[in-house]
C-alpha cells in the first residue's frame, strides 16, 4: 500500500507532529505560566500602590485635621478666653448694664462662686463650686431678675452675644410674685399689671486663661 514516497511522507509527518507538540509543551505552556505569573503580580503591585497612596492620603488628611485642631484650640485658649483678672471685672459690669439696658429689676444676687481648674487642689479656706469645674479656671453666676418677659428674652441674648465665654447653664422661669417694692410695667398690650411680670432664674458658668497662656497679639486681638 505504501511506497518509499509515502513512508518519507508519513514518517516526515510525524516529525513535523512530534516537533508541534514537543514545542507546545517545551515553549507555550511556560509562557502562558509567565504571563498568568506576570498578571498577578501586576495586580498585587497596583493593590500596593493603591494603598500606598490611600495611606499617604490619610496621613495628610490627618495631620491637616491636627493642624485645625490645634490652631483652634490655640485661638480658644488665647483670643476667645479673656485674662481672668481683665475678665471678671468686665463680666461684673456687663451684667449690671446689661440689666439696665433691658429695664430689669435685680431681685436676688448675682453671686459669684470660683470655679478652680480640675484637678487643682483647692487652698485651705476657700470656698469654690465643682459642679461647673473644667479645665479652665472661671466663676459661676447665679442671678435672678424680674421683668417683662420679652424683655428677659433679650437679655438672655446679648448675654450669648456678649464677648465673654459665658454657658448658661440653667434657666428658670416663673409668675412674679406679688410685691410692692417695684411699679407696674407696661407690656404691648398697655396692661400695667403685676401679673405682666416674669422672674427669671439665671444659672451660668464663665471661663478665663488658663495661668502662664501666650499673650495673644493685637493682630490675633
Amino acid at each position: 500500500m505504501f511506497g518509499i514516497a509515502e513512508i518519507i511522507a508519513v514518517t516526515v509527518s510525524c516529525l513535523i507532529l512530534l516537533l508541534v507538540v514537543f514545542s507546545y509543551l517545551y515553549f507555550m505552556i511556560p509562557a502562558r505560566s509567565r504571563v498568568r505569573s506576570l498578571t498577578a503580580d501586576r495586580a498585587q503591585l497596583q493593590t500596593n500602590i493603591k494603598k500606598s497612596e490611600e495611606i499617604l492620603k490619610s496621613d495628610q488628611s490627618t495631620q491637616e485635621t491636627v493642624r485645625r485642631i490645634t490652631d483652634s484650640l490655640y485661638n480658644f485658649e488665647n483670643v476667645s478666653l479673656q485674662r481672668e483678672d481683665e475678665g471678671r471685672m468686665e463680666l461684673y459690669n456687663q451684667l449690671n448694664q446689661l440689666m439696665v439696658k433691658n429695664g430689669l429689676r435685680n431681685t436676688s444676687g448675682p453671686t459669684y462662686t470660683p470655679l478652680d481648674p480640675v484637678g487643682k487642689k483647692t487652698t485651705p479656706g476657700k470656698s469654690t463650686s465643682t459642679k461647673w469645674q473644667t479645665a479652665y479656671p472661671g466663676i459661676a453666676v447665679a442671678v435672678t431678675v424680674e421683668g417683662p418677659y420679652q424683655n428677659l428674652r433679650q437679655f438672655v441674648k446679648d448675654i450669648e452675644r456678649s464677648k465673654q465665654f459665658v454657658i448658661i447653664n440653667e434657666v428658670e422661669l416663673q409668675r412674679a410674685t406679688q410685691s410692692d417694692t417695684a411699679p407696674p410695667v407696661a407690656t404691648e398690650e398697655g396692661s400695667g399689671t403685676r401679673t405682666s411680670l416674669v422672674t427669671l432664674q439665671l444659672s451660668m458658668a464663665t471661663y478665663f486663661q488658663r495661668p502662664g497662656a501666650v499673650t495673644p497679639t493685637s493682630q490675633e486681638q
